[in-house]
């Protein structure tokens, strides 16, 4: 990290990052966007698996949430450095909101709601990545972790929210109803952003063509150590993510419906939205470091005593614990974003999403066809037996880099 994008240590508090309009405007769509789409997600996933009653189709449509940023992260992240950012949040928003209405549409086959999918998660690339890249320049120092944390906080309660509040709608509305309202709030998130936020464009030379554009964006993620090892703590989240992948036949399993899927799909959001809140008040931004990678173990330890094929208040629980530890995902995106130079910082956020997204998706989908042959819950345990290994090579490589 450079002494130019070094945050401060000036004790930043929440209060300090709320006092600004266009922070709370981005929070505001943020909020929004975010218990639209798990509305949207439980929806998608009750769907699917009535139909199919395929714990793998299931997943398979889960991964398709994830995939698409094999492309989309590094292809089209870096028209945040190109186009106005505002501009590119606004549009993003309204697209998704458009394809929100088609997959609403009654009887739509399955091949074209994969489709439908797979467009929604394109268009969420530069959304990301212009929002990534607009934050530094909202809040700077010490602020700017600060609204990281709230960020982050914000993403996992409104997942929470979501999750919770998705079943029983889904369950009194019908699923069409349920993806017009995830229409609804990207069109209001649309509108928050373009009159509460300022117009802000990259600053430094930025090249003009897209393939030298990804050159020098995978030449700074890849020549940097640090960045190649917290781009690796973040992908350990692979593993972790199958719970989401799997809700609703693990919800089948323990003889559930639309109520129990988002009840499962809340816990690992609830326990992530805690650690994040304990992890910006107990421990000093110094000192955050060096948990990133022994908390990036404990998000896959739970996991494993899915094995003991625990009734459903004891899966909450433990996927509540492995959330606990998944708040190290947001010092990790801090540390990555402040890192990158402002003229790459899309392209650069844009090409770890698709690392993070990527594995995640291949993630839900190899437990998804595990889960075909073993049962949901032998699937999440060796899936938080592999990914605990993972996490202890992550763990190494991170300190060493972190000691360079």
């Amino acid at each position: 990290m450079t002494d130019d994008h070094r945050p401060n240590t000036g004790g930043a508090r929440f209060g300090d990052v709320f006092a600004d309009a266009q922070f709370r405007a981005l929070w505001a769509a943020q909020l929004l966007s975010v218990l639209g789409d798990q509305v949207a997600r439980v929806a998608l996933a009750v769907l699917v698996f009535t139909e199919t009653g395929s714990a793998g189709l299931t997943a398979l449509t889960y991964a398709l949430t994830f995939l698409p940023d094999l492309v989309a992260g590094p292809l089209l992240s870096g028209i945040a450095d190109r186009a106005p950012r505002r501009l590119t949040m606004v549009v993003s928003d309204l697209l998704r909101a458009g394809v929100l209405v088609l997959m609403a549409v009654p009887g739509m086959p399955f091949a074209v709601l994969c489709a439908l999918v797979v467009a929604g998660q394109l268009i969420a690339a530069p959304f990301a990545a212009a929002r990534a890249a607009i934050l530094p320049h909202v809040l700077s120092g010490e602020r700017y972790v600060v609204a990281s944390a709230v960020s982050g906080t914000t993403y996992q309660s409104g997942q929470v929210l979501g999750f919770a509040l998705g079943g029983p709608l889904v369950a009194l509305v019908g699923v069409p109803v349920a993806l017009l309202a995830d229409a609804a709030t990207f069109v209001v998130s649309a509108l928050i952003l373009q009159v509460g936020v300022a117009e802000q464009r990259a600053t430094g030379g930025v090249p003009d063509d897209a393939g030298v554009r990804l050159r020098d964006g995978a030449r700074i993620v890849a020549g940097d150590r640090r960045l190649r090892s917290l781009v690796a703590l973040a992908c350990v989240s692979a593993f972790v993510v199958t719970v989401e992948g799997l809700a609703a036949p693990y919800a089948a399993s323990l003889g559930g419906g639309p109520v129990t899927v988002g009840l499962l799909l809340a816990a690992n959001p609830l326990g992530a939205a805690l650690g994040i809140v304990l992890l910006a008040r107990l421990v000093p931004p110094a000192r955050r470091d060096r948990l990133l990678g022994p908390l990036a173990v404990l998000s896959c330890v739970p996991l494993v005593a899915s094995a003991l094929d625990p009734p459903l208040g004891g899966v909450i629980a433990l996927w509540v614990v492995s959330g606990l530890a998944c708040a190290y995902q947001v010092p990790a995106n801090a540390a990555f974003v402040a890192a990158v130079p402002d003229a790459h910082r899309g392209q650069a956020f844009g090409l770890a999403v698709t690392a993070l997204r990527v594995t995640q998706g291949v993630g839900v989908l190899v437990a998804g066809l595990l889960a075909e042959r073993t049962g949901p819950a032998t699937a999440v345990a060796l899936a938080g037996a592999l990914g605990v290994v993972v996490a202890l090579l992550c763990a190494v490589a991170w300190n060493r880099a972190r000691g360079s």
